[in-house]
């Protein structure tokens, strides 16, 4: 293998490494459940102990990965955390092979995963017991594995990105849209240009992506049989999945962070995971986006689709179009409640459309001084961002600087 061909790799196998390092440092701060936390730690305690159902309203993947986190380390908030730290990691290598899979160039490649680690969105949720980031991760690679099939030869990279797809969606339904996003995608452009998988036929690659990313969920469902109390059988696997979606359309009570999904890509309402007395002192964190990553990604957005309408060029459109339907699949999801962590996936792919943007008009050094705001703006919240100590019960004034981030 070329060592054109490897060293992108290699760079994504790095960054994974140095993300990692990032979000190990106090990862056991705080000491405590932090939000969903709280419904995910039980959850992942009886699925190690195979005890019996909890959380049942969402497949089991997510918190079986958190559950593999305390069987390694122990019941520890650093156990909590750990296997998050990695898939944050994998999001982050993830979103550079995105890029440079789009453009085929490096630099492109490390600006949008420079922006994914200065973008506030994927440093908190890799350091929170949260299913959204497990998803986000297996999306990510389910994306890049699925468009790199495209120029390999066989059916095996397709198949990895169908296994990868499955995946993600048995970590939440969320990632289950992007089967049929995918699908039309491949339809596309496999009509466009039948030399585009070349080794697959447009009815048969449909049910390998179907039938494997299935096949995949309901595998996640195997530990679930050996509970000690209402294991699941064969029989009851699929009213189960019936029994989900009705507990997801359930109208809940009101939430003091609930926000229609047309305010995220506009930060209107992030969300206080903490904001209380923790460990001997104040502490706070924020999910928030970064303001330059996330309002520049929105111009990033808007400034790929006019370069589509004017070229053509699917590398164009492919990181506008994942933000857009991020964004509005949530206009017609069935829940009664939303919530700024729901924005999650579309803040990561904002930080491709970011890289393609400027490779796109060759921005140089606009992408540097872009950058150098973004981590301006996070030496800044960072306090919020990581529970540090703060100066008092009023200190989270400094960083709310509109009336819908208190």
């Amino acid at each position: 293998m070329s060592e054109t061909i490897r060293k992108p790799w290699l760079v994504a196998l790095l960054l994974a490494v140095a993300a990692e390092a990032i979000f190990l440092v106090r990862l056991s701060v705080p000491h405590m459940p932090v939000f969903d936390e709280v419904h995910y730690l039980p959850a992942a305690r009886a699925m190690l102990a195979l005890s019996g159902p909890a959380n049942v309203e969402h497949p089991p993947l997510g918190k079986e990965l958190i559950a593999i986190g305390i069987a390694l380390f122990g019941d520890t908030p650093f156990a909590w955390r750990f296997m998050s730290t990695l898939a944050g990691s994998a999001t982050v290598a993830g979103v550079f092979a995105l890029a440079h899979l789009l453009t085929g160039r490096m630099r492109a490649g490390l600006v949008a995963a420079a922006c994914a680690l200065l973008g506030f969105t994927v440093y908190v949720q890799a350091r929170i017991a949260m299913l959204d980031t497990f998803m986000v991760a297996f999306l990510t690679w389910a994306i890049v594995v699925l468009g790199w099939s495209m120029r390999r030869r066989g059916r095996s990279a397709w198949i990895a990105g169908a296994v990868l797809l499955g995946l993600a969606t048995a970590c939440k339904w969320a990632a289950a849209p992007y089967v049929a996003f995918a699908a039309a995608a491949f339809v596309h452009l496999k009509r466009e240009d039948a030399r585009r998988w070349s080794d697959l036929r447009i009815v048969p690659a449909l049910a390998l992506l179907g039938g494997v990313s299935v096949l995949t969920y309901f595998a996640t469902f195997l530990p679930a049989f050996f509970y000690a109390q209402d294991a699941v059988t064969l029989k009851s696997l699929l009213p189960l999945q019936w029994d989900m979606y009705l507990r997801q359309r359930q109208v809940l009570p009101h939430h003091t962070y609930q926000s229609p999904w047309w305010t995220w890509p506009l930060l209107l309402r992030p969300i206080w995971y903490l904001y209380e007395p923790a460990d001997g002192a104040q502490r706070g964190i924020l999910l928030i986006g970064n303001p330059v990553v996330m309002y520049g990604g929105l111009a990033a957005v808007a400034a790929l689709y006019h370069g589509w309408v004017k070229t053509g060029a699917a590398r164009l459109l492919a990181p506008a179009l994942l933000f857009t339907l991020a964004v509005a699949q949530f206009a017609v999801i069935p829940k009664s409640l939303g919530f700024y962590y729901y924005f999650y996936p579309a803040s990561v792919f904002l930080c491709v459309a970011i890289a393609v943007a400027f490779d796109r008009w060759r921005a140089r050094p606009w992408d540097e001084a872009f950058l150098l705001a973004a981590f301006a703006l996070t030496l800044y919240f960072l306090p919020v961002l990581s529970g540090q100590a703060l100066t008092d019960a009023g200190a989270f004034r400094r960083w709310t600087w509109f009336p819908g981030w208190v």
